[in-house]
């Protein structure tokens, strides 16, 4: 390395800082400690310049109560345009606001401890995180009757889907005095919620068993139906608006985990530049991760946001100063770096893409139309006759 490109290692001592981003600026020289110094400062690069951030999480994040921790706060920086998770965590997000009746909704238990015992009590386990099976039964209940009104008895998308579940969970935790959940609060703030693999998860169970009731001939009709051709459409819209509508012409994401939302997450720049064929549609151009899966497995979950480049899903200019990759459990560091990013920026108005989601979708359907000449060509191929 020439000379005149070596960074010197400065630091300072810990009791000579007065805050946590002076923590993550100056007091983690090295190692492991020198990655998180770098998630932090690309996070707050993208922070500063007002780059709507997308959110990819998996994980327990509700149950386990990281969501009232860490998450909600973040949510409620204004940084976040939309968050792509699991169907899990929509249905988990519903237990403290249904059962504030029972002591003590979800609870610690050992993560080696007798699991036979657990069965026994009828005690679920989640890692080290444990719930009476009757709040799996109350939840249940809740989400058939809610999936009966009529409002939901058309075709819409997850989004819409997830944004009216929020609404029911914040009736259910102000009826009940529990702390606002993950999905009530995205609805307070029109934070789009996207969950690529909806039929993997009880809330679509249950939209399951009223779907066999009618078609047993139990209930006389049931009409809700997921809409995903709209849903993928909407989430390429808001990377569209992100990219060339934004104040900042740029976007960023942070990816927690793994995963399915990490795939869902990195999907929209593919869907535009690739199959869609618009012109001059880039990747993300800040690109953080953390994930404890090891890079040498294979897997999407692993891959560091380098290899995106190769896909056309991170920015080929910026990647190597405005991506990196933790090796972490994400719950180890995020309630740090969401405390310090807190600090040194404060809050904003969020971006309430879901109140602009029909403006947003129709102008990526313009620019559909638009590229109609490109379109029509990318449909010819001699496809061999079976």
């Amino acid at each position: 390395m020439p000379r005149d490109q070596r960074r010197p290692v400065r630091v300072r001592r810990v009791d000579e800082v007065n805050s946590v981003h002076e923590i993550f600026e100056h007091c983690l020289p090295a190692f492991g400690g020198a990655i998180l110094r770098r998630v932090y400062t690309i996070l707050d690069r993208a922070i500063g310049m007002g780059c709507p951030i997308t959110l990819s999480i998996a994980g327990p994040v509700t149950v386990s109560g990281q969501h009232q921790s860490w998450l909600i706060p973040l949510l409620e920086t204004g940084w976040v345009a939309y968050i792509s998770t699991t169907d899990a965590v929509c249905y988990h997000d519903g237990h403290r606001s249904l059962n504030a009746h029972i002591l003590n909704t979800v609870y610690e238990v050992p993560i080696f401890g007798d699991d036979a015992a657990l069965l026994e009590e009828k005690v679920i386990r989640v890692t080290d995180m444990g719930f009476d099976e009757d709040v799996l039964l109350d939840q249940d209940k809740f989400l058939a009757a809610m999936l009966r009104r009529p409002e939901f008895q058309k075709k819409m998308t997850g989004t819409e889907l997830r944004n009216r579940l929020g609404l029911y969970y914040g009736a259910q935790e102000k009826a009940n005095g529990v702390q606002p959940g993950l999905l009530s609060t995205c609805s307070r703030l029109g934070i789009p919620v996207f969950v690529g693999a909806p039929s993997d998860g009880s809330v679509f169970l249950n939209s399951v068993k009223l779907w066999a009731m009618k078609q047993a001939g139990l209930i006389p009709d049931y009409a809700f139906e997921l809409d995903l051709h709209a849903e993928v459409f909407e989430a390429c819209a808001y990377h569209f608006w992100g990219l060339f509508s934004s104040e900042a012409k740029s976007i960023a994401t942070l990816i927690l985990g793994g995963g399915v939302p990490k795939n869902f997450n990195l999907q929209p720049e593919p869907a535009l530049g690739q199959i869609l064929g618009l012109p001059d549609v880039r990747g993300y151009e800040f690109d953080v991760q953390i994930t404890t899966a090891p890079v040498t497995d294979g897997s999407l979950s692993s891959c560091p946001p380098a290899e995106a480049v190769t896909w056309g899903k991170v920015d080929k200019d910026t990647y190597l100063n405005s991506t990196e990759s933790l090796p972490c459990d994400y719950s180890m560091v995020m309630p740090f770096l969401v405390k310090a990013l807190l600090e040194k920026h404060g809050r904003r108005e969020p971006h309430r893409l879901y109140e602009h989601r029909e403006g947003l979708v129709e102008n990526l359907r313009s620019a559909v139309a638009e590229n109609g000449e490109w379109l029509m060509e990318s449909l010819q191929y001699p496809v061999a006759k079976g």
